[in-house]
């Protein structure tokens, strides 16, 4: 079974006009699948590993050598898993310069890497200006659902989207997540899938780049965070449950950032605002991986928990970051949530066009206005205030005044 990637326009845009086009996010993704879905498309493109260690042992040894070996002239080249030679990528800025008068420069080169924790800034050192950089995530609920995607906000037209209405329970979705192996074989369990994916984790991401001292912490680490998605940051408590050190917690945590499993919300901040929590909210970029590493087994129990509302909301929020990744925008500057001391929270703001949408997540049908009380807040940013949702488990959009309405989640 064969899904699009609603992201596959941004690489064709990306390679029409950049040599080096390179693709990250977090292991068995899609990004080789993508880019030779890419390359079926568009004629002749050669392609090399650098998962296999004689061919790894080449780039690093004699970089030269293997451009020369692999790169012929005008034929692009896919480099897999570049992380593991980032040496390569100062040669690779040679070749570009060297051929940048050239008719066929653009899309030269296709790079993936699956850990960015040293990557990006060897990236930003020796391509800047060369590169165009996309984020490839799991599937998105409407990849899934074959249907194209556009950046998630209330004041779309969503009449003119179409709504991913499927049999099962949205929290069957939660439970399976979006990993490509787990949309086109579903008879393979979440334990199967992920015990393998966390071996194959810890053994080429962590061990051999990273070197991580003492794996049964790193694992300790992970579990804990994923029981607290879509929470604060809180690494002091984090390191007390784990029996590390604040530092080492620090470290760790940024490991699962470079490498695509989970997301920072920042908080909003304003020159206004005098009471603001700094604290950034955490996500997993995945429910499936999620749910596993906080040991639920089934859909059911998921659903009747007191996780259950956390779980729906990090489904949401990742769905809606998916939205603007695979239109090729970075939500850093966009995406934010809002909360002060006064224990006033927004889910999530939206920052478009000098305008705040509000949005409030709930995992029930029928939300009420009660969920639009701290959008008042907002007042005082001295931002315009755009449409607001209630994002939720409703049929169909229901008003709930003339600004905010609730809007099912299949809409995302």
């Amino acid at each position: 079974m064969i899904f699009h990637r609603n992201v596959l326009g941004r690489l064709s845009f990306m390679a029409a006009h950049f040599p080096v086009v390179m693709v990250c996010g977090a292991r068995q993704v899609g990004k080789t699948t993508l880019l030779k879905e890419f390359a079926q498309k568009n004629g002749e493109i050669n392609y090399v590993t650098l998962d296999y260690p004689n061919v790894r042992e080449l780039a690093k040894s004699d970089p030269a050598l293997f451009l020369k070996q692999y790169k012929k002239e005008n034929v692009p080249l896919i480099i897999d898993e570049i992380q593991y030679v980032p040496e390569i990528l100062s040669y690779i800025k040679i070749y570009v310069d060297e051929n940048a008068l050239s008719e066929n420069c653009s899309g030269q080169f296709f790079l993936t890497g699956s850990q960015m924790f040293y990557l990006m800034k060897n990236v930003s050192e020796s391509l800047a200006g060369r590169v165009g950089i996309i984020s490839l995530y799991s599937f998105s609920r409407r990849e899934i659902f074959s249907l194209d995607s556009v950046p998630f906000l209330p004041a779309n037209d969503f009449s003119k989207i179409k709504k991913t209405s499927g049999k099962s329970s949205v929290f069957d979705d939660i439970y399976r997540g979006g990993m490509p192996k787990m949309i086109t074989d579903p008879e393979l369990s979440p334990e199967d899938f992920f015990g393998s994916y966390m071996q194959t984790y810890l053994e080429r991401d962590i061990r051999d780049l990273i070197n991580i001292k003492n794996e049964s912490k790193f694992l300790k680490f992970i579990s804990c965070v994923a029981a607290r998605t879509a929470q604060e940051v809180n690494l002091s408590d984090i390191s007390k449950d784990v029996g590390i050190d604040g530092k080492t917690a620090e470290s760790y945590l940024s490991i699962l950032v470079s490498s695509g499993i989970v997301y920072l919300l920042s908080p909003y901040s304003a020159n206004t605002i005098k009471r603001i929590v700094k604290r950034p909210k955490l996500y997993f970029m995945d429910t499936g991986l999620c749910c596993y590493l906080s040991l639920w087994n089934n859909p059911q129990a998921l659903e009747v928990s007191a996780m259950a509302g956390n779980m729906f909301e990090t489904y949401v929020v990742s769905e809606i970051i998916k939205s603007y990744a695979n239109a090729g925008i970075d939500v850093r500057n966009r995406l934010f949530y809002y909360r002060d001391n006064n224990k006033k929270e927004i889910d999530l703001l939206i920052v478009q066009n000098g305008k705040i949408y509000p949005i409030e997540i709930k995992k029930g049908a029928s939300p009420t206005k009660e969920a639009l009380k701290n959008f008042s807040v907002l007042e005082s940013l001295g931002t315009e205030t755009g449409d607001g949702a209630v994002i939720c488990q409703s049929d169909m959009i229901v008003p709930l005044d003339e600004k905010n309405s609730l809007i099912p989640f299949e809409y995302i």
